[in-house]
Order: structure tokens, then C-alpha cells, then sequence
């Protein structure tokens, strides 16, 4: 049989979706791999050299010519294009789009001279695998453009799993081998300035959308090397999309909007995973035009819409221990940096004590988030990362920085129906003798219980008590609604 032919014979029993290079037909193939249950006893990966390729019967041993040809085709053309381009693909001076170009343009070149008969469609989608595997990341690109993805998690080259409305299923797309998924991972963290090697083995890097990565290779990584892309919206979720989805509700939008306009120091707080980056996105799509803005993070996330914005971005050390530049280092040096505002993604050691101290030094306005699972946690949290510092300073003195400089924390959590949804908004109103006393203004109602669906029915409702920070939105003028206060109910008094 022509290869020309083996590439157009249907695969019988096969999966829905060939990544690879797909027959022509009718009916066009589903752009995305679906996502399916875990494979069965007598299901196996294919052991193709070549990228991205779906499960496959043990018994299905007829379309193994056709794999085999297609995976021969793809590595003959993948390698002549690294004859033909070479060093240029790693040259700094060529943009990306110019890369792109580049590459297509010698891939049409070798998929001439390797005189297969293709059709348009195979050989459009064979220049896409290929340059996918060459620029792109290979089988998690389509996963990558798929926007109903929210996560991926790759636990080794045979098991990759999405996250798809709040829920985890198992993919039918895997690695070609172990070196081809750390040849991804490589390529990912390099684009950044960052590394991964036996000396180096995890590291937290970001894709050019601003997606959160996170990669750990072997000797750490027992059963392969694991990779996990938090991915980010392209359009950056604004207020109306949080109301949209349940996790704010009006009434909250309008208040937390008035506390960033009136410069309150914000704590947004929650689990892993539970929207807190998304949310201060949107809490900082609320300060003023003209206000200039210093961002601190580890791996750049935050997508300000501002146009006056500094972002700064933390830096390991190098191959010798040398050169890292820590958050605390960043902390610091935004303090001369004459910032309106200073917005650090996630506080997580000493330097938590340096932004209270700037909260409390005149930068007020300043918006961070912080891992807990309640308001409480938040405070007792942040009295440890102050605690981190090194300093030997006495637990009351600790907690009067952290009742002067937070006026209000955020809570975010992520329930078991996979919606994410802000559980409580809570006022940090000062010390009464030695405990940081806080109060509730917006409560989850859980009394509500859960539909047919496992959904939760309940939503963010006020406790009826009005804040103390409502007195400086009279003296600088910002009106709120008296509504969304609502009226006294049993979730209200200190706690």
C-alpha cells in the first residue's frame, strides 16, 4: 500500500480525534481532543516517535502502518527543518511572528521535496503538528487553544489531565516519549530566562500569555517529568464576567469598588486554585486612570489594563547561586520607585513584613493575596510570614501592624460543585487586647443547599451591618448604594 494511501485509510475502532495528520473526509475532525475516562487495562499509548497521537488498542494492530508512516513523515520533516534553519531558530534578533514565517515557509519546502501525495487538508495539518512541535509545545497545543480548558496537568509523557468547568478528566493526547516531554518543558522555561536541569529541578516559569507554569522534573518527579499550566483568559475577566459566573454578587462589586477607589488596603485571600490572581485583576481594573501602579510577582500574571503600570518580576539565582533578586528585594526597592499603588501577587515569606510596613507608611491602596481558607487564617497567616522575616519582633507588636495596615480581606473559595465563589468579605477593624478583631459584611449562605446538579443555590448575602470604613467614603465623597448592607441577620457580631 502507497504511503499516500495508508495516510487515507480510515483507523477502525479508533478514537474520535487524530492528532496527527487526519483523512480527508466530510465531515471535519474535532479541532480538540475530547477528553475521556482513564484508559482501560487493554488500552495503551502508542510508542510513536513523532509528537502527539492518540490511545490505541492493543488489538487495533492494523493501523499501526498507518501511525508508523505518518510518525516517519512528521520525523523526516521535523529533522530536515532543523537542517535547513538550524541556529536561527534560537535567534534572538528574529521576532516571533518572523519566526513563524520562517518556519513555514521552509516547512512548505520540505514537504515538497518529500514528494508524498497529501491533500490540502493533511498537508495543512501536517505543517501545524510539526511546527507545534518545533515552536509551539507540542501535544498540549491544542489543548492550549482549546478556551473551555482551564488547566492542564501533565504527570508524566502517558497521563495528561485537563481542568474543564471545574472538573478534572483525563485527555487522550500524551507524549511521544520522556525526552520529548522535557524537550517542551525546556523550551517553555528558557523563553522566560529561567532553567531546569538535574541541579535545578522545578521552576516556576509563565507562557506569553501571561499562563502560570509550573515544572518539576526527574530526580523529584519519581514517574516522569511533571508539568502544570495554570491557563489565563486572553480577554482578562472584568467584574460583569464574576457576576456572570456567581462568584460576586452586585451589591459586592459596588462595595469593593468603593474600597479600592477610597485607597483601603485589600488582602484577597483563599486556596489553591480558587480565582484569587483573577479577582485581583479585576480589583485593580478599578483604580482611578492617571495613579501609577508598581506590580510585584514572581512569574508576571497580573494583566492591569492601566496605562501607567511598572511591572516587576522576581529572579532565581543563577547555575553558581548567585544574581537571585527575591520578592522582598522588589518590595523594598518599589518603595523608591514613588508608587500610588503597589500590587504583589502573592505574599508568601518576610517580605509580607515590608509591604505592611509600606501600607502603614502612606501606601495606601495596596491590593496582595495570600493562601488561607478563612478571613481568621489570613491574619494568623500573615503573622507567620511576618515571623518569616527574621526579625524578633513580639506577637502584639506583629498584630497592630497587621490591624493598622489591613482594612478589609477578600475570601475566595472553590466549592465541591468546581464554582469558585467569594465566601466572605470581612473588615480587619482593629485590636481588642490581644486578638485582631475582624467583622463580617458579606457571608456565603449555605443554607440554601444544592440542586438536582450538585450546585450550590446559595450566594454571598450582607450581614446587615454597616462597615466602619463606610465613614471615609462620606469624607471623600463615594456614594454606595444603603441597600447593599441589607438588613441585621444571624451571621453578624464579631468573631
Amino acid at each position: 500500500m502507497k504511503l499516500s494511501e495508508r495516510l487515507k485509510t480510515p483507523t477502525p475502532g479508533g478514537p474520535a480525534v487524530q492528532p496527527a495528520l487526519q483523512p480527508s473526509s466530510p465531515t471535519p475532525a474535532a479541532p480538540v481532543p475530547t477528553p475521556s475516562a482513564p484508559l482501560g487495562p487493554n488500552v495503551r499509548p502508542s510508542t510513536d516517535q513523532g509528537g502527539l497521537h492518540a490511545a490505541t488498542t492493543a488489538q487495533a494492530d492494523p493501523t499501526r502502518p498507518q501511525n508508523d508512516a505518518v510518525a516517519k513523515l512528521k520525523d523526516r520533516a521535523a529533522n530536515a527543518l532543523f537542517e535547513r534553519i538550524g541556529s536561527r531558530l534560537t535567534d534572538s534578533s528574529l521576532s516571533e511572528e518572523q519566526l513563524h514565517k520562517l518556519v513555514r515557509t521552509e516547512l512548505n519546502h520540505v514537504v515538497e521535496e518529500e514528494q508524498v501525495p497529501l491533500s490540502t487538508e493533511e498537508r495543512k495539518r501536517l505543517i501545524r503538528d510539526v511546527q507545534d512541535d518545533v515552536l509551539g509545545h507540542g501535544p498540549l497545543q491544542l489543548l492550549l487553544d482549546d478556551p473551555t480548558v482551564t488547566e492542564i496537568m501533565v504527570n508524566g509523557p502517558n497521563k495528561i489531565y485537563v481542568e474543564q468547568r471545574g472538573k478534572l478528566t483525563r485527555t487522550e493526547v500524551h507524549f511521544a516519549s520522556e525526552d520529548h516531554l522535557r524537550r517542551i518543558i525546556e523550551r517553555i522555561v528558557s523563553r522566560v530566562g529561567r532553567r531546569i536541569d538535574e541541579s535545578s529541578p522545578l521552576v516556576d516559569a509563565r507562557l506569553p500569555d501571561g499562563s502560570r507554569v509550573n515544572a518539576v522534573i526527574p530526580p523529584l518527579a519519581f514517574s516522569g517529568s511533571s508539568l502544570t499550566i495554570r491557563k489565563f483568559s486572553k480577554d482578562p475577566f472584568k467584574v460583569a464576567d464574576l457576576i456572570n459566573f456567581g462568584t460576586l454578587t452586585p451589591e459586592m462589586a459596588e462595595l469593593l469598588h468603593a474600597c479600592v477607589e477610597a485607597r483601603l488596603n485589600i488582602i484577597v485571600s483563599g486556596g489553591t486554585g480558587t480565582g484569587k490572581t483573577t479577582l485581583l485583576n479585576v480589583l485593580s481594573s478599578f483604580i482611578p486612570e492617571g495613579e501609577r501602579i508598581v506590580t510585584i510577582e514572581d512569574a508576571v500574571e497580573l494583566q492591569l489594563q492601566q496605562e501607567h503600570v511598572v511591572r516587576l518580576e522576581s529572579r532565581p539565582a543563577n547555575i553558581e547561586g548567585k544574581g537571585e533578586i527575591s520578592i522582598r528585594d522588589l518590595v523594598k526597592n518599589s518603595l523608591r520607585m514613588r508608587p500610588d499603588r503597589i500590587v504583589v501577587g502573592e505574599v508568601r515569606g518576610g517580605e509580607s513584613l515590608d509591604m505592611l510596613q509600606a501600607m502603614n507608611t502612606g501606601h495606601d491602596g495596596s491590593l496582595s493575596t495570600v493562601h488561607a481558607n478563612s478571613p481568621r487564617d489570613a491574619i494568623a497567616r500573615l503573622e507567620t510570614l511576618v515571623l518569616m522575616a527574621g526579625m524578633d519582633l513580639p506577637l502584639r507588636a506583629i498584630r497592630e501592624q497587621i490591624a493598622s495596615a489591613v482594612d478589609l480581606v477578600v475570601q475566595l473559595s472553590r466549592l465541591r460543585d468546581g464554582t469558585r465563589r467569594v465566601t466572605a468579605v470581612t473588615e480587619v477593624q482593629g485590636m481588642e487586647g490581644q486578638t485582631v478583631t475582624l467583622q463580617d459584611a458579606f457571608v456565603f449562605d449555605y443554607s440554601a443547599g444544592v440542586d438536582v446538579n450538585g450546585r450550590f443555590l446559595g450566594r454571598p448575602i450582607p450581614t446587615g451591618i454597616r462597615p466602619r470604613f463606610t465613614d471615609k467614603f462620606d469624607e471623600l465623597g463615594i456614594k454606595v448604594s444603603p441597600h447593599i448592607f441589607g438588613v441585621p441577620g444571624p451571621q453578624g457580631g464579631f468573631r
